[in-house]
């Protein structure tokens, strides 16, 4: 069995575009569910997932609104493409919210090759969108989370952060690897992502250490103000790199905890 010797001093760079799948599904955040609005019908959802892999305008299709930017939509997904030239849009339909609220599930694939790495990005959405009836004009993002894996396998773990917390509440963050590590030696780290860093598809730097019980688990606070959280995460095993990234709602009230 081979063994891996951490580096504890080094602050590598998180792999490029897995700080967040709001960058790579190129859509933005807003915190606060807006008022009830019209839901795309299937025939704009379906022109939306063509337009993003390359089969239409995406100007045609969206109109700025409430967290909704059309030329930064268009412009993200020219950075993801630069990254991930194979990346591949899926949009089917989410659970509903209460009220029979329909949702949408936004999900990438792609990949790369960087030297003799290969890197493979999942990422996936719960988006809540509105449209006027001939264009999409506003979103709010509920879920958000992506794993950028390199090596032969992947290494199966599973992300255990919560879509949304209380402002000032200390919850857990947890990625876990769910095989057993056989005397393998695992380390990792974790870091906070600021807006600006998502905005950019930016590479943050963190310090990595061995790690104990088969993962990374970690209590960290809200902020105590109402907004958003993004925590980026890198695991490094044997057998290869898994990064993961999820953005955590920041919500005042209990009751905006479940949409």
């Amino acid at each position: 069995m081979r063994r891996f010797r951490p580096l504890v001093r080094r602050r590598p760079h998180l792999p490029r575009a897995a700080t967040s799948l709001a960058a790579a599904a190129a859509l933005l955040l807003s915190a606060a569910l807006p008022a009830r609005a019209a839901a795309p019908s299937p025939q704009q959802l379906q022109a939306l997932e063509a337009a993003f892999n390359g089969q239409g305008d995406l100007g045609q299709l969206l109109q700025e609104g409430p967290g909704l930017d059309p030329a930064a939509v268009k412009a993200r997904r020219q950075r993801l493409l630069s990254q991930f030239p194979d990346a591949r849009w899926q949009l089917s339909p989410g659970p509903e919210l209460a009220g029979g609220r329909p949702t949408v599930l936004l999900q990438v694939r792609g990949s790369r090759e960087d030297g003799p790495l290969r890197f493979r990005l999942e990422a996936e959405q719960q988006l809540l969108l509105e449209s006027d009836g001939r264009r999409i004009n506003g979103q709010t993002v509920l879920r958000d989370q992506a794993l950028l894996r390199s090596g032969d396998t992947d290494l199966p773990v599973t992300v255990m952060i919560p879509d949304a917390v209380l402002t000032g509440q200390r919850y857990d963050v947890d990625v876990i690897v769910d095989e057993p590590l056989d005397g393998a030696i695992l380390a990792g780290g974790i870091t906070d992502i600021t807006a600006d860093q998502v905005t950019a598809l930016d590479s943050p730097a963190l310090r990595i250490g061995a790690l104990g019980g088969g993962g990374l688990f970690r209590v960290v606070r809200a902020p105590l103000n109402p907004g958003e959280q993004t925590w980026a995460v890198l695991l490094v095993h044997p057998d290869g790199l898994v990064s993961a990234s999820k953005r955590v709602r920041v919500v005042a009230e209990r009751e905006q905890l479940k949409p």
